[in-house]
């Protein structure tokens, strides 16, 4: 049965422009942590589907030096799930995993990989990691952190939103968050640019999920008076506290989430007419992106994942599909040739060697990590976000930056 799904693979790769003789070499076994079902099971598998995607147009090319890379899923579909996740791939001889796209999962997958030895590439998830698993020459995260975004989402309000208002007095800033590793994150992210900035707060709202009362958060925001709210909210939250200050008609000026919520096709569904006109800091997604705003590579990958995903799954290319695929090219495609072999080690020292400028990667991210051993250790700081707008009913575009934007600023 082995033997005849290798012939398998290799006719498909002689198919598409590999060779039978590079997939008759052994394969690079990287293990994959995500989500399969649960509360974020559809975006673990999308995401996952990307890294596929990304395995597979790798491996039409020739491989990693005539190797095929081949993934070995490990489902984490929860927070205590994932350490075992990381440790069954470990007792598998598997040296580099990747993963995992909830805060949730890649906290305790990073930390499990670290302590293990392993290299751990997040592809996805933007939360909080341990000071440990931050400042791990082994981990290394591709995507934007929680904190970017936040950051991300004061600066385009302070730089974009703000200088149309033509107001006398400075806007003041709310920033309302979850208080777990995914909201903290973006919260913690967003006041520290608020600081910087020297913007005036009118405080900051963390909640927990568990004793949350929508009425009374959005009662406590009323009363400090902010013009411009920051959320760092999951989707039902996110939609549950909108609809609290819209009922309650807290007159903000400005409104923007981020990743888990904000940005999603649901959230507009979920809020009508509450939705248009809030913005959200995010990832971009798959179908959005102009090919012909990235390098030659690189649009020429998403083309082909584009298509390549809507054949196999007939649905749009997502941004964690995205995400999953250009995560998966910045390790298979550039990293991996670097490193000369699979040891954790080789990879480790080629991913910090690698540099790859903005647009070199279908989600528009290039690769360049911080100094290991820093909290900016495990940061690609070449990782690009976007700024979504709701424009009109269950309507969403990029609206920032230009580089990347499909529709101009509505606000105001």
């Amino acid at each position: 049965m082995a033997m005849r799904r290798l012939l398998i693979v290799a006719l498909g790769l002689m198919l598409t422009g590999g060779t039978a003789t590079s997939l008759a070499a052994p394969p690079i076994v990287v293990g994959a942590v995500y989500p399969t079902h649960g509360s974020q099971g559809t975006g673990g598998v999308e995401e996952f589907r990307g890294v596929e995607l990304a395995a597979a147009y790798v491996n039409q090319r020739g491989g990693v030096d005539g190797r095929p890379i081949r993934l070995q899923l490990a489902d984490a579909s929860s927070y205590d799930a994932a350490p075992g996740a990381v440790e069954q791939l470990a007792h598998a001889g598997i040296t580099v995993v990747v993963g995992s796209y909830g805060s949730t999962i890649s906290r305790p997958a990073a930390d499990t990989a670290s302590r293990l030895g392993l290299v751990f590439w997040e592809t996805g998830a933007v939360g909080q990691l341990t000071m440990g698993a931050a400042t791990s020459n082994r981990v290394f995260r591709f995507a934007p952190t929680g904190g970017t975004l936040g950051r991300a989402a004061v600066a385009f309000v302070r730089d974009e939103l703000a200088p149309r208002l033509h107001r006398a007095r400075p806007l003041q800033y709310g920033v309302a968050y979850v208080d777990d590793v995914y909201g903290r994150a973006v919260g913690l992210g967003a006041l520290a640019e608020v600081q910087r900035s020297r913007l005036p707060l009118a405080g900051a709202f963390p909640y927990q999920l568990r004793k949350l009362r929508y009425p009374d958060l959005a009662g406590r925001i009323a009363g400090a008076r902010p013009d411009v709210l920051v959320v760092g909210a999951y989707l039902e939250d996110g939609a549950e506290l909108r609809r609290a200050l819209v009922h309650a008609r807290v007159p903000l000026v400005a409104t923007i989430g981020t990743s888990s919520s904000y940005c999603m096709p649901a959230f507009g569904r979920l809020l009508g007419q509450a939705a248009v006109g809030v913005f959200a800091s995010d990832k971009p997604d798959g179908d959005v992106l102009r090919p012909d705003r990235l390098a030659h590579e690189a649009g020429q990958a998403l083309r082909w994942a584009r298509a390549e995903y809507r054949r196999r799954y007939r649905e749009p290319f997502s941004a964690p599909a995205l995400a999953g695929l250009a995560g998966g090219l910045a390790l298979f495609q550039h990293v991996l040739p670097r490193a000369g072999d699979s040891s954790a080690e080789a990879v480790a020292r080629a991913a910090r060697e690698v540099a790859l400028p903005e647009g070199a990667l279908p989600n528009g991210s290039g690769l360049a990590f911080g100094p290991p051993g820093t909290p900016d250790g495990s940061t690609n700081l070449r990782a690009t976000s976007v700024i979504w707008e709701w424009v009109g009913l269950n309507t969403r575009a990029v609206v920032w930056p230009p580089t990347f934007a499909t529709h101009p600023i509505a606000f105001p």
